[in-house]
């Protein structure tokens, strides 16, 4: 399902960039949940509009905790949600299920 014609043994293609062959499909019939390489709102937005249905976001909680504890978490997810925020504005997507696939740009 995610192949790539250029892949060799040392590269891998990145889960967002497999993910819009796997959300083609499904065919909307299963929930995606997109994890890996999520660190930024911005990610979060790509990733839904490439058809993710969520995203995890483990390893930037993990860096607030282990700086600041709860404290730290809690600040990491105000930062995403806010960015995310920010990029939905930017677009114009009052609603995340405004977000669409043409709003990224893909590399061929």
């Amino acid at each position: 399902m995610c192949r790539d014609r250029t892949l060799t043994e040392e590269t891998l293609r990145s889960t967002i960039e497999c993910l819009p062959e796997i959300a083609d499909a499904i065919h909307g019939h299963t929930a995606i949940f997109l994890d890996g390489g999520v660190r930024r709102g911005t990610d979060v937005f790509k990733a839904l509009a490439l058809g993710a249905t969520g995203v995890g976001i483990g390893r930037p909680q993990v860096w607030g905790l282990a700086a600041f504890g709860q404290s730290g978490v809690e600040a990491v997810l105000d930062i995403l949600n806010r960015e995310l925020v920010h990029i939905m504005q930017q677009a114009g997507t009052p609603t995340l299920a405004s977000i669409k696939r043409e709003y990224v740009v893909q590399s061929t």
